[in-house]
């Protein structure tokens, strides 16, 4: 059984910018107090061609961690464009929360965000060199796919286990990387195609639009 499970994520000023920061609302509810810190990381997927390209954008240590429910927002910069290579800027691509504690990361929630201009003559010609001030990001935060893998809370003699379980997905990540090429349109996970249009994929709908909403 988890100690700590997300009940509420909701996507702050979305769509934006690409150069703005990404903004996250997130809640979670804690059935016994944790003396040791949770840490929140945000990833973003630069290439399905290679996790070199991923981005750490943020980390956070939270706690300790009251039984209950906790809310915090999560504010990190933007992608540094100029890590990501340029065929993969423009386009559909994923950001990742995760939360580990001790070292072991027991959940991760995956979004799929596409990146386009906003002026119709932009987006049907493309410039060779992007225009950031005109490049907007747009968080599909209504199908978010979720992820939890058991982990040793150790703190009322747990025992580590292996399996994962996965919400609406298909399979069973095997590296951070598989899943990201999968989140990227791999089609064992319903996910469309990164070369279609970003409309909204098939899979299970966690909440309403702009949040994600979670059971134990």
């Amino acid at each position: 059984m988890s100690i700590v499970n997300i009940t509420d994520i909701k996507v702050l000023d979305n769509p934006a910018l690409f150069s703005t920061d990404f903004s996250f609302e997130i809640t979670f509810e804690c059935i016994t107090e944790l003396q040791d810190d949770l840490e929140w990381k945000v990833i973003y997927v630069g290439s399905p061609e290679g996790e070199e390209h991923d981005q750490v954008l943020d980390s956070i240590m939270v706690g300790p961690v009251p039984a209950g429910v906790n809310k915090f927002v999560f504010q990190t910069p933007p992608a540094d464009h100029t890590k990501i290579p340029p065929n993969d800027i423009l386009g559909v691509t994923v950001i990742i929360i995760t939360c580990s504690f001790r070292n072991q990361e027991f959940v991760r929630v995956g979004y799929y965000v596409n990146n386009e201009y906003i002026d119709e003559e932009l987006r049907e010609n493309p410039p060779e060199e992007i225009q950031l001030e005109k490049l907007y990001k747009n968080i599909l935060a209504d199908k978010p796919r979720v992820t939890r893998l058991r982990i040793k809370w150790d703190l009322e003699g747990d025992e580590p286990m292996a399996d994962v379980t996965n919400v609406g997905m298909t399979q069973e990540p095997e590296s951070q990387q598989q899943e990201s090429n999968q989140l990227k349109g791999e089609s064992s996970f319903g996910f469309f195609p990164s070369s279609q249009p970003a409309t909204s994929p098939s899979s299970t709908d966690f909440g309403n639009p702009s949040s994600l909403t979670l059971s134990s």
